[in-house]
């Protein structure tokens, strides 16, 4: 089967999206500025050097927040449903470039170009969400105490947002964020990940056209690039009263701490250490289906991919040798190849935390029973690809207590009922996605109860990864506690405010107190 696009096409892709090989990479939304320094962009799918980004400097991060604070004066005074207007303008340009997009973030990240289209599309999704909330901006009434007052809620917006993203979704993410902040009358300053920095070019073309095309202040969507401490900038400028940060937990009690410092707000979205339980009740086909993908999928580089698999030792080998059988049958290369199943991780550093895990495990008294590995030679040139792998193990081994960032999945044993299980599931530090495969009703409930799953997504017959943009996106303990995306996500984004209106000529105090002059 042919490629989507391939190295030598990649030329065109980035033409158009407007990235050159070459680019600013601090933007304040239609205007470039630039810089001596510069971040290389290799791919991990053949190694190659796609394109250099400049780095943001102190100065040019000033200028950018100049720029977007002004931006934010005009921008909040536009009613929110014409807000909205711009953000259905900007997912009608994401439709048109839907596979040049989607073959950027396939190439840049690693993941399989149908994974990219997939991204793109989660971009226009939380538009077309984003474009209805606009006109749901409500707030809530209430009854006064006092005679002849009205007392409501509203919300309003809070100013600049900073957005700090991961490289395993270098798109998706930003859009669940930015998409929500713009329509509550926020302006937003992006820092992508430095693994992935040509696909936030990208993406702040497409809304520099939007915001060009209809006369809108260039700074309500602003791209700076750079490492850590570009981030820095971010999480202790006291002008962004919102940091919202993906990554690792480490990442994120940095962060945490630094916004807390100041008093600022931040939306956490960090790790997961996923589990699917499998009950003497489950369907082993669709059992299966839901742990491959998750465990696989993105080469195990998704914050909701299956790490462990939590199997009743009564239908614990059948379980295992269905899901051995199906690692047999996975394809491993270019994720541009629609034919294969796992492309590579992103860097080299990534392989070095793989391997790292697969010795652990086996010090530790696990057994490996799908090998791993790096694969070498003709299309392996990056030295990112490994082979997914399998070990048994057990649930207080340290290295199942960590989340690895790749391709190992874990296999559990439990015995007795599914509180057993969900005691599993729950004794790790993380608590983002979770999983129940049975077609006992009792069970399934007992999971979704108080006292099952602790994690902020919890799905039954259906696996870890992938979420919908309808819920809200987030996870408990070191996950961070934020929610992205669906529901009432929206309200993070914005500050809230109680009014009380006296619309009669005399002014009576709260709880009947008595102030005469």
């Amino acid at each position: 089967m042919e490629t989507a696009v391939s190295t030598i096409q990649i030329a065109e892709v980035l033409n158009q999206l407007g990235v050159s090989q070459e680019n600013q990479g601090t933007s304040t939304g239609i205007n470039w500025l630039s810089s001596s320094n510069y971040i290389d962009s290799i791919s991990p799918v053949d190694g190659q050097l796609i394109g250099k980004v400049s780095t943001t400097s102190k100065e040019d991060y000033e200028l950018v927040m100049k720029t977007a604070t002004e931006a934010f004066k005009t921008w909040r005074l536009m009613p929110a449903p014409q807000r909205g207007e711009i953000v259905r303008q900007f997912g009608e340009k994401l439709r048109e470039k839907k596979e040049a997009l989607g073959a950027l973030v396939s190439y840049e990240m690693g993941k399989s170009y149908q994974e990219g289209l997939g991204e793109v599309q989660e971009m226009i999704d939380i538009c077309d969400f984003a474009v209805g909330l606009s006109r749901q901006l409500h707030g809530f009434t209430m009854h006064s105490e006092r005679p002849g007052h009205r007392m409501y809620e509203q919300y309003h917006p809070l100013g600049v947002v900073g957005i700090i993203s991961a490289f395993n979704f270098p798109v998706a993410v930003w859009s669940w964020n930015t998409a929500l902040a713009w329509i509550c009358g926020d302006v937003c300053v992006w820092k992508p990940s430095e693994k992935t920095p040509l696909c936030g070019v990208a993406c702040q073309n497409i809304i520099a056209e939007v915001l060009k095309e209809n006369n809108l202040p260039e700074g309500i969507s602003c791209l700076i690039n750079g490492d850590y401490q570009v981030g820095e900038y971010m999480t202790k400028d006291s002008r962004i009263p919102l940091v919202s940060a993906t990554g690792s937990t480490r990442m994120g009690k940095i962060v945490a701490q630094e916004v807390a410092g100041r008093l600022g707000r931040s939306l956490l979205e960090l790790g997961g250490n996923n589990a699917i339980i499998v009950t003497p009740d489950a369907d082993i086909k669709m059992t299966v289906i839901g742990a491959v993908f998750g465990a696989v999928g993105t080469c195990g580089q998704r914050c909701t991919s299956t790490r462990r698999l939590i199997i009743h030792e009564s239908i614990y080998d059948q379980v295992k040798n269905a899901v051995v059988d199906a690692y047999q049958q996975l394809r491993i290369g270019n994720p541009l190849d629609e034919a294969n199943h796992v492309g590579p991780l992103i860097d080299t550093d990534a392989v070095a935390m793989y391997n790292n895990a697969l010795t652990q495990v086996v010090e530790e008294g696990g057994q490996i029973i799908v090998e791993g590995g790096v694969l070498s030679g003709d299309g392996y040139e990056s030295g990112c690809y490994v082979k997914p792998a399998i070990a048994e193990a057990k649930p207080e081994f340290k290295i199942v207590q960590h989340e690895t960032f790749a391709p190992v999945l874990y296999l559990l044993k439990y015995a007795g009922d599914v509180e057993n299980a969900i005691e599993i599931q729950n004794n790790v530090a993380q608590g983002l996605s979770s999983a129940i495969m049975t077609n006992n009703l009792r069970e399934a409930e007992r999971f979704l109860s108080h006292a099952g799953s602790d994690c902020g997504i919890a799905n039954v017959n259906i696996g870890t990864s992938g979420a919908e943009i309808g819920g809200a996106f987030g996870g408990e303990k070191e996950t961070g506690g934020g929610r992205e995306s669906g529901s009432d996500a929206w309200k993070v984004y914005m500050r809230r405010q109680t009014n009380t209106i006296n619309y009669t000529t005399e002014l009576p105090l709260a709880q009947g107190i008595k102030f005469d002059l």
